[in-house]
């Protein structure tokens, strides 16, 4: 069988969301199927190390598709005729997107339709394509994968597509998030905090991830309880961050947060071991792949009760209301003075976190390949 994969998130030193999960669950793909060739579909250049075996065939497809009319002039174009070129029997796409105007049978991957919820934060001309095609490649898809539970209802509810139709299967983690010890926690704080205990944030910078709040929230937090913990925020800064440079400038405590911009995977895992607790209080999430790391870390979560987070936290978080700053600051000081609260939280993400696992997303997505093809 040719596997024919949107591979165009795959890069170097740049692996986020989309990319990682690609990059996770294609190469144990291509690694567990050696019996089929795999044909990669990138969009720019490519890194060898993302040629994950020598069943692999790697192909760029010009142009590099990074704004709407270049989706359309790739996804159309340029993938319809390279899938007709190299006989493909699927096209696995694990982006959100496809190709409409393939005969070719589809599996795609949706993360979340977040743009019908909140379309307000969303750059105008991304907001027009997906209005205009997202309905469609989720009708056009022969099956769908979903990241969770709440998103396969999503798709039904917003696009009534049959829930037959779509196979769940989560994100999973990578293993260099893992318990530290004292010692290497009490390193990590001396080298980003002067050794102060902190609540740290993971994520693009952009509303939807609600740092506005939490930055207020955390003020809060200082504001009450008078205790040494820091803030940390770690991201690029996307688009629309108006809210939180504003949040942060009205803070009193606003010595004790650190932007930390994008930081290396081996940073992430030392923050994230290191942090009194996590804090992703998301306005909307396909998953929220923050908080299963925070599990396999061993950190206290607290996280939103809303969308899919409730589904991936399980009962090893406070939930909170996202919109109420008064409870997130709150959940803040119940973690920051309760020691057998953090202790029974880690307990119980140690059970939650094994529902979890790129080989898990593997065989979901492997499964709805052979079903796509079964009658070819």
């Amino acid at each position: 069988m040719r596997i024919a994969v949107n591979t165009r998130f795959l890069l170097k030193n740049r692996l986020e969301g989309i990319g990682l999960y690609t990059h996770e669950v294609v190469r144990r793909l291509v690694e567990q199927h050696p019996e089929h060739d795999f044909i990669f579909f990138f969009d720019r250049p490519y890194d060898p190390s993302f040629v994950f075996g020598k069943n692999v065939r790697p192909i760029v497809l010009f142009p590099p598709a990074r704004h709407p009319l270049l989706f359309v002039w790739w996804f159309e174009w340029s993938v319809r005729r390279a899938l007709r070129q190299h006989r493909a029997d699927v096209f696995l796409s694990p982006d959100n997107f496809l190709c409409l105007g393939t005969k070719v049978k589809t599996v795609l991957v949706t993360h979340d339709i977040a743009h019908v919820h909140f379309p307000q934060q969303v750059p105008l001309a991304h907001r027009l394509y997906y209005r205009f095609f997202a309905k469609k490649f989720n009708q056009r898809a022969d099956r769908i994968v979903a990241v969770s539970e709440y998103t396969k209802a999503d798709l039904v509810q917003q696009y009534g597509i049959a829930p037959a139709k779509i196979s769940v299967s989560g994100n999973g983690c990578r293993e260099l998030f893992h318990p530290l010890q004292s010692t290497e926690k009490q390193a990590v704080r001396r080298k980003f905090t002067e050794g102060k205990p902190y609540f740290y944030f993971i994520g693009a910078v952009h509303p939807r991830k609600n740092v506005h709040r939490l930055i207020a929230a955390f003020d809060q937090f200082k504001n009450e309880t008078g205790l040494p913990h820091l803030l940390l925020i770690a991201g690029r800064f996307a688009w629309q961050a108006g809210e939180v440079k504003s949040a942060y400038e009205a803070a009193k405590h606003r010595a004790d947060i650190r932007f930390l911009g994008f930081v290396s995977d081996a940073d992430a895992a030392q923050l994230m071991g290191a942090a009194e607790a996590l804090v992703y209080v998301s306005l909307f999430e396909g998953f929220g792949v923050p908080v299963l790391e925070a599990m396999h870390a061993e950190v206290p979560i607290i996280t939103s009760k809303v969308s899919s987070l409730p589904e991936v936290a399980g009962d090893a978080a406070l939930l909170v209301d996202p919109e109420n700053t008064g409870e997130i600051a709150k959940a803040m000081r119940q973690i920051a003075t309760d020691e057998l609260l953090r202790n029974k939280l880690v307990q119980l993400a140690r059970l939650q976190r094994n529902k979890f696992s790129w080989q898990r997303a593997a065989d979901t997505v492997w499964e709805s390949i052979v079903e796509a093809t079964k009658n070819q």
